[in-house]
């Protein structure tokens, strides 16, 4: 027997078309949202991953600042207590620099200077005193000068005729004058004196002469 199709196959057809092509479409779509969803994952978690070491780079930096901050608070106390000590070893050292001080004005001072005051402000001192003459000052400043261990670049600051009534009523023409020297600290002295001891082994041996024919 024959059977004829009197359905109209073309119409059949394109409804099949257009269901295999909305079907084409649609796993197209769920595979772009498979995609689309793969991938938001990946980036979540990426972006947690980032924000766990944000966190911890966070933390850290935090102790590195509190552990910088410990290591100032350290120096400023290290450089303190250095500071005391020094003060200290400079005051252990300064005890005996008034003894020097008042040995060395009695070696340097000619007869008939006579000091009325003296004032130490730190290695400067201020010498308030009275002469004979004129020539008795300037052999203190140049004794000072040239030949104490201990005193330094004496300075006269003014020096004035002044008129003074003794014992027998007798007016005596005196000198009243003012002073600075500068005092040698005792490990100034010894820095000198190892730089003296140091210069001749370090100064350059002279060449040979040459030698006659």
């Amino acid at each position: 027997m024959i059977l004829i199709n009197l359905l109209p196959h073309r119409e059949e057809k394109r409804k099949r078309k257009k269901i295999a092509f909305f079907a084409g479409l649609a796993l197209a779509a769920a595979a772009g949202l498979a995609i689309v969803g793969g991938w938001y994952g990946v980036v979540e978690q990426l972006k947690v991953a980032q924000q766990e070491r944000n966190r911890f780079l966070s933390a850290e930096i935090a102790k590195l600042e509190k552990e910088i901050k410990d290591i100032a608070t350290l120096k400023a106390e290290i450089a303190s207590l250095t500071a005391r000590q020094k003060a200290v070893e400079n005051l252990q050292i300064d005890r005996n620099l008034p003894v020097y001080l008042l040995n060395e004005l009695v070696k340097q001072t000619p007869e008939g200077v006579y000091f009325t005051s003296l004032k130490q402000d730190g290695q400067v001192v201020s010498i308030n005193g009275i002469a004979q003459t004129q020539e008795r000052i300037s052999e203190f400043l140049r004794n000072t000068a040239y030949n104490s261990e201990w005193l330094v670049k004496p300075e006269l600051i003014e020096s004035k005729a002044t008129t003074v009534t003794g014992a027998n009523r007798e007016q005596k023409r005196l000198f009243d004058f003012s002073a600075r020297v500068t005092v040698k600290r005792p490990q100034d002295k010894a820095a000198v004196a190892a730089a003296q001891v140091a210069a001749p082994a370090s100064a350059p041996a002279s060449a040979p002469a040459p030698k006659k024919a």
